[in-house]
């Protein structure tokens, strides 16, 4: 079932948030090195019903159901069971993440936390900026913004994502002040009442990173996040000052993805390393904000991480945990089933071309044999 594509090194570029981007038991605990790789089995050997799977696959391949993905990687108990491609997509190639980024900003936060960078999650987004002149549109809201309301989308600023000219799009267009950009947005609400999506609130944390670090996001991340975990091929979107866009401008191979999603299945250890605080591993799964419609299932938000409902048909009721890009990029932690699942691909938005949580919880989650 498993299946590597062939070798190639390439680079998805693709209009990216504005900007042209390149873009438990028998679980094998993996060693803190650049040299470690995949221990590999099949689906069967890890109590998945491959002959399900391989339904899936195919269902994919055939590209009416499932159309436009690049990746489909399946961990469980720490083994590679799953690795496919699709559409002329490689395993070496830097695939964008979009949004899924965030929740990588989101572990940095904790670590800078967990070394006494940052003072914690209530600490004032303008403590990090006492050099900044001029800030426009100032009042007690702005004043009382947290660190927390932007790791849960609850700024309270006029900042959105919706249609041409929206502050997201003005952003992405200026070559450098990205930072001045977002302090200057005028408050529409108390921060911490309202769940507005907001990338350019978590674009502003790699500058909170520099001022408290002396490095932006990428290069903070370079050093303890990606070096730990072996990543060592990776792009990461910058502007004409070097601010890493935090919210969206990842690229990595599906392979080390995935070990992002182990890393926080493992509640933030690698082999003898804790890489990421285990308490920050769940707060940043506690659903913090409820965005259950009336009559539907739980679904909410972490510390820039999506929490989805628990699989109906299992016994524990545990969340599933999402970090979840646009174009139908996805890293989903199950820890039920000590699962980590990795999805790339280039859907259209607006098509429902994006048909992932079916794929988890029809074709994917019921497979595994309970």
């Amino acid at each position: 079932m498993k299946t590597i594509a062939g070798r190639g090194f390439t680079i998805l570029g693709i209009l990216a948030t504005g900007l042209l981007g390149a873009m438990a038991s028998g679980r094998t605990i993996p060693q803190t090195s650049s040299s470690w790789s995949w221990p590999v089995s099949t689906p069967d050997e890890q109590g998945l019903d491959s002959g399900k799977l391989k339904e899936a696959v195919d269902l994919i391949r055939a590209g009416d159901r499932y159309p436009r993905l690049h990746a489909l990687v399946i961990v469980r108990h720490g083994r590679l069971v799953v690795e496919e491609y699709f559409n002329g997509w490689q395993a070496e190639g830097l695939h964008t993440l979009q949004s899924v980024t965030k929740s990588f900003t989101s572990a940095l936060v904790g670590i800078a936390i967990a070394r006494g960078e940052f003072k914690g999650v209530d600490e004032k987004v303008l403590d990090f900026f006492p050099g900044v002149q001029g800030i426009a549109n100032m009042d007690e809201r702005k004043v009382s913004l947290r660190l927390e309301d932007l790791l849960t989308m609850r700024s309270g600023t006029d900042y959105h994502e919706r249609g041409e000219g929206s502050p997201h799009e003005q952003m992405m267009r200026l070559p450098k002040g990205w930072d001045k950009f977002y302090l200057d947005r005028p408050m529409l609400q108390q921060p911490g009442t309202g769940f507005v999506y907001d990338s350019g609130g978590v674009i502003l944390i790699s500058a909170m990173l520099k001022n408290r670090t002396g490095m932006q996001a990428a290069d903070y991340a370079e050093r303890f996040l990606f070096a730990p975990l072996g990543i060592e091929k990776k792009f990461w979107l910058k502007n004409q000052e070097g601010h890493s866009q935090a919210g969206g401008g990842l690229a990595l191979t599906a392979r080390d993805s995935a070990k992002f999603g182990l890393l926080y299945l493992n509640n933030g250890r690698w082999g003898n390393t804790q890489v990421v605080p285990e308490d920050w591993i769940r707060e940043s799964f506690r659903k913090h904000v409820d965005l259950a419609a009336k009559g539907q299932p739980p679904f909410g938000y972490g510390y820039l991480w999506w929490i989805f409902a628990p699989d109906p048909r299992g016994k524990t009721g545990q969340d599933i945990y999402a970090a979840r890009g646009r174009f139908g990029q996805y890293i989903i932690v199950v820890p039920e089933y000590d699962m980590v699942i990795i999805v790339n691909a280039m859907s259209v938005p607006g098509s429902g071309q994006d048909k992932t949580t079916e794929l988890l919880y029809d074709r994917i989650l019921t497979a595994v044999r309970r």
